[in-house]
């Protein structure tokens, strides 16, 4: 009987690619979204009356959380696909608990800090509009509960 050689590349026979496109997409997405709205957050929003540019991003106002927060949840549920590390196995209960766990959180901290959102970026821009951010990532934990064996 001859021994197997280890395989160098990314793939386990056993539980399938570490790095799939589908994988390495959903990871793009949520680290745009994050940079979006850290983008807005920090280099467009009028915190003084003088808005920042792009002139579009300015326009939009709050709807750059939406797009943030959207291609952050689009990028979760991607990676709940059973061809990324995070669809099957261990990672599917990582997944899950991890937004679960995110959008109470988020809520918890709203509801702390509810009287003087200041404190908090961010959160100070969204103000009730912070309950359906983390409601959202409790939806995609659910999402991640169907994947659960």
């Amino acid at each position: 009987m001859s021994k197997s050689k280890p395989n160098s590349d990314l793939v386990d026979p056993t539980a399938g690619p570490r790095f799939s496109v589908r994988f390495v997409v959903s990871l793009a997405a949520m680290v745009a979204g994050i940079a979006w709205m850290a983008y807005y957050y920090v280099a467009v929003r009028a915190e003084t009356g003088d808005p920042g540019s792009p002139a579009f991003m300015a326009d939009l106002g709050n709807w750059n959380y939406l797009i943030g927060f959207g291609a952050i949840f689009l990028g979760l549920i991607l990676a709940a696909h059973p061809s990324t590390p995070l669809g099957r196995g261990n990672g599917v209960v990582v997944g899950m608990l991890g937004c679960f766990l995110i959008g109470l959180v988020w809520i918890c901290l709203f509801y702390i800090f509810s009287n003087d959102l200041s404190s908090l970026p961010v959160f100070d821009d969204l103000g009730q509009k912070n309950l359906f951010v983390g409601i959202g990532f409790m939806a995609v934990g659910f999402a991640y509960a169907t994947k659960w064996e």
